[in-house]
């Protein structure tokens, strides 16, 4: 059994991905309610959530939401219920949950495919600020 909040959504992301990186400190700036707390794909903590909860890494490698002890999102359906919580005009995307998975998906699949390249790629996974650190489990 994992050990992690369950009153927060976690969301675990390419710690090495230049644009998931600013995703998540773009989520960071818009959590107005403290909804989320983050883990790398690559760390200790995030091959367990993974192991945990089976999903298999040859079909994303780059998003999932995990909400402890009720379900999990990843690829476009994950990113829509980020949005959905976040501040702005951002829950307004929600409107995209009528798009089927395999439509939706196959955007996300594209730009993930192509994220190291057009984003870049950091050496090492981030590592948040002190006042950051908060957000993220390790």
């Amino acid at each position: 059994m994992l050990n992690l909040p369950q009153n927060k959504k976690i969301v675990l992301f390419d710690g090495v991905c230049n644009l998931c990186n600013t995703a998540v400190n773009y989520v960071i700036a818009h959590d107005k309610k403290d909804v989320f707390r983050f883990v790398a794909l690559q760390s200790d903590l995030g091959e367990e959530i993974i192991n945990y909860i089976g999903i298999d890494t040859a079909q994303t490698d780059s998003i999932i939401l995990y909400l402890p002890q009720k379900a999990y999102y990843y690829k476009s359906q994950a990113a829509l219920e980020i949005a959905a919580d976040l501040s702005g005009f951002l829950p307004l995307l929600s409107v995209f949950r009528i798009v089927p998975p395999f439509l939706s998906n196959w955007v996300y699949d594209y730009i993930a495919k192509n994220r190291y390249r057009w984003y870049g790629k950091k050496e090492s996974c981030m590592i948040p600020t002190l006042d950051l650190k908060s957000k993220f489990l390790e």
